[in-house]
């Protein structure tokens, strides 16, 4: 009888997630892990992001705890948007850089990965610059903006359940006679909003990256009207712009309003009470489209739902293939990359050209040139 003997401890790796949370989170966890410790690499789980690691909070990760997560939503290792140079302690920031470089050292660990979007990014490159600790990160986000990778994990399953939402809201809004506006995530990057938009046939779809003229829009649902169609979906991501707000922000160089909606005033009259409201994005275009063609309109935003439930199939294997390529990566001691996809493969990039970059939709991608070709408005152009 052969008695296997355990594999030497090749290294320790703490792994964290930060950031919004989103589908897949468990599977690349689970696809690290596994991946790392088939080399003989100690795992460490981190609790809530970049603030764990500054609290030393942390679990030992085993086969038995990431044994049947890969369909589950989340992280069970938890998420924050706390920054580790800028983080919020006894009510004011600070500068916790040098007490999270002191646990990863305190923890022995060879490298710290991190999982999440453009900040993560950002943060895990501070804190290897500034800290001279190693770190490699994983691009997540449902807004799929990261640079340097042609996806993110998360998207297609937060695309998947957009396109389900536009496609029972065409039940109702056919049986009403309505218009409905679908908000869906995206501040900068129209990815989203855009793939759910053609997947679900949205009849008019509008983008951060295309500004947008409200009079376009609506003749072109006055003329789904004249044509005898009993309905419209408006797919709007939640950071457009109309061409006036554009041209404002041009004129002030580039700096970012706070708000894209209209400043309402709201009046309390019960408590003579008159304050300064603002109203959504979604609402605000429901509202002047309404007064535009006489049509009745509706407003649904999915919110978080988007960033909920289990992952799709292309996710979880997108997950296990980018977490599997990260443990061969530390057990090659190749660090301070981000692990991206490019074309069929998961590739190391170095963090220093992901990082601090926003991936948007160009203005001459395949995706949008198919959705003029199937009659979707835009905004921007007469159809």
């Amino acid at each position: 009888m052969v008695r296997k003997t355990k594999a030497a401890n090749k290294g320790t790796i703490g792994i964290l997630t930060a950031g919004g949370d989103c589908p897949g989170l468990n599977a690349v966890i689970r696809g690290v892990a596994k991946a790392a410790m088939h080399h003989g690499i100690k795992v460490i789980g981190i609790h809530d992001g970049f603030r764990g690691l500054v609290e030393n909070r942390y679990t030992i990760v085993d086969n038995p705890l990431v044994s049947g997560i890969l369909a589950q939503g989340g992280t069970f290792l938890g998420s924050s948007r706390d920054k580790p140079h800028k983080m919020p302690m006894g009510g004011k920031p600070m500068d916790m850089t040098s007490v999270a470089v002191a646990n990863y050292h305190k923890l022995n660990l060879d490298c710290l990965v991190c999982l999440g979007g453009n900040g993560t990014q950002k943060n895990a490159l501070r804190l290897h610059q500034q800290g001279g600790i190693n770190v490699i990160t994983l691009p997540k986000t449902i807004d799929n903006d990261v640079a340097e990778t042609d996806i993110t994990f998360g998207f297609d399953s937060a695309m998947s359940i957009a396109t389900e939402a536009i496609d029972r809201l065409h039940t109702t809004a056919t049986s009403h006679h309505r218009m409905i506006v679908c908000e869906i995530m995206g501040h900068s990057a129209g990815w989203l909003c855009l793939g759910a938009g053609i997947a679900g046939g949205a009849d008019v779809i509008l983008i951060p990256e295309l500004p947008y003229d409200i009079k376009i829009v609506a003749n072109s649902l006055q003329r789904r009207q004249r044509s005898g169609k009993r309905f419209s979906i408006i797919a709007v991501a939640e950071g457009i712009l109309s061409l006036d707000e554009a041209r404002a922000r041009a004129v002030a160089k580039g700096k970012k309003p706070k708000s894209t909606g209209e400043v309402r005033t709201v009046e309390n009259r019960d408590e003579g009470e008159v304050r300064l409201v603002q109203e959504p994005v979604a609402s605000r275009l429901a509202r002047q489209l309404q007064q535009l063609t006489g049509v009745e309109a509706r407003v649904t935003s999915l919110g978080h739902v988007q960033r909920g439930g289990p992952p799709t199939a292309f996710d979880r294997l997108l997950c296990t293939r980018l977490g599997t390529k990260a443990g061969e990566l530390l057990a090659e001691h190749h660090y301070n990359v981000m692990v991206g996809v490019k074309g069929t493969e998961c590739v190391p990039i170095p963090l220093v050209k992901a990082a601090g970059t926003k991936r948007i939709v160009p203005l001459d991608h395949p995706w949008i040139r198919t959705a003029r070709l199937v009659e979707t408005c835009m905004g921007d152009v007469e159809a």
